[in-house]
């Protein structure tokens, strides 16, 4: 549990898996309510460089600093740039808990929620173009293929149709309102919870974000440090797991992806499968249910040049 009452969701595994030791340098790259962070500088005399592009988590993380002194370093900025933050430092382990933090979720005029009424905003940190933009000025195909493909929503057309039709949307329960009239309610899921996460998404570049990182931290990993990434929705973490899979030598996972060059493994996969919380945990923070946390370790072999 953070300082701020938020539970880091499948936090004791993650820290079993890093395995944090005296003198070793770690990255969260996510730092939020510091949960993780927290946990790492007390399980060992190490130090955290914790990221995050959310200034206010930044700012929230003074207190941890002072407590423990010369051992955390707090950085505003995004995790696909820890390559550039860490510098020429090998680090023994990288942690990333994907997605928008439950804080995040919990302030309306950040405008993630659909069940508040805030601006269309959606920003994980303060620059960029916000929710509304894309909402307001994307082409009517543009925005039925980006609910389609970051949102996985069947009724993408429906429902780009819909907000053009309603257009101008400036806040968040006026977009969902929207898309509640075209969408049927479905296993208990709220019908705008896929266009709201493909809104977001895109706003933040998140996938885009992730492959960065993920390839910054094969760079940064020295041999036998450990990579745990956290993922909440099935497009971040197939691309966790057929990074890691590949890396680690294992066969394509597409009969109709092209074969990978041959190189040698910079990974040893900690994780067969995706370890899930378990019930006890589902029960004390329902976010929990949809959480997959995955691990490596990385080899001596050197990074892969091509691309993920």
């Amino acid at each position: 549990m953070s300082e701020t009452g938020h539970e880091t969701v499948l936090l004791a595994g993650t820290v079993t898996l890093l395995a944090p030791r005296d003198g070793a340098t770690y990255i969260d790259g996510t730092f939020g309510a510091g949960g993780l962070t927290a946990a790492l500088l007390s399980a060992a005399s190490c130090r955290v460089i914790a990221i995050d592009r959310d200034p206010s988590a930044i700012a929230g993380g003074a207190g941890l600093a002072a407590r423990y002194p010369g051992r955390l370093t707090l950085v505003e900025g995004c995790f696909g740039a820890m390559a550039e933050i860490a510098g020429a430092r090998e680090v023994a382990g990288v942690a990333l808990d994907l997605g928008v933090s439950s804080m995040q979720i919990d302030q309306p005029e950040r405008g993630f929620s659909f069940r508040f009424d805030g601006p269309l905003d959606m920003r994980m940190g303060n620059d960029g173009p916000d929710a509304g933009e894309l909402v307001n000025t994307l082409p009517e195909q543009a925005l039925a293929d980006l609910i389609h493909q970051l949102g996985e929503e069947r009724h993408a057309r429906r429902v780009a149709r819909a907000i053009v039709a309603a257009r101008p949307l400036r806040r968040t329960l006026e977009l969902a309102s929207a898309i509640r009239k075209v969408v049927p309610q479905a296993g208990g899921i709220d019908p705008a919870t896929r266009t709201f996460q493909a809104l977001r998404i895109a706003v933040n570049d998140e996938l885009g974000e992730l492959d960065r990182a993920l390839l910054a931290a094969e760079r940064l990993l020295a041999p036998g440090g450990r990579l745990a990434v956290i993922a909440f929705h099935s497009l971040e973490d197939r691309r966790v797991k057929n990074f890691l899979g590949q890396r680690a030598g294992a066969p394509a996972v597409s009969r109709h992806r092209p074969a990978a060059p041959h190189a040698a493994p910079s990974f040893r996969l900690l994780t067969r499968r995706a370890v899930q919380a378990g019930p006890d945990e589902v029960a004390r923070n329902p976010r929990a249910r949809s959480a997959r946390l995955r691990a490596a370790e990385r080899t001596t072999a050197p990074i892969w040049e091509q691309a993920a």
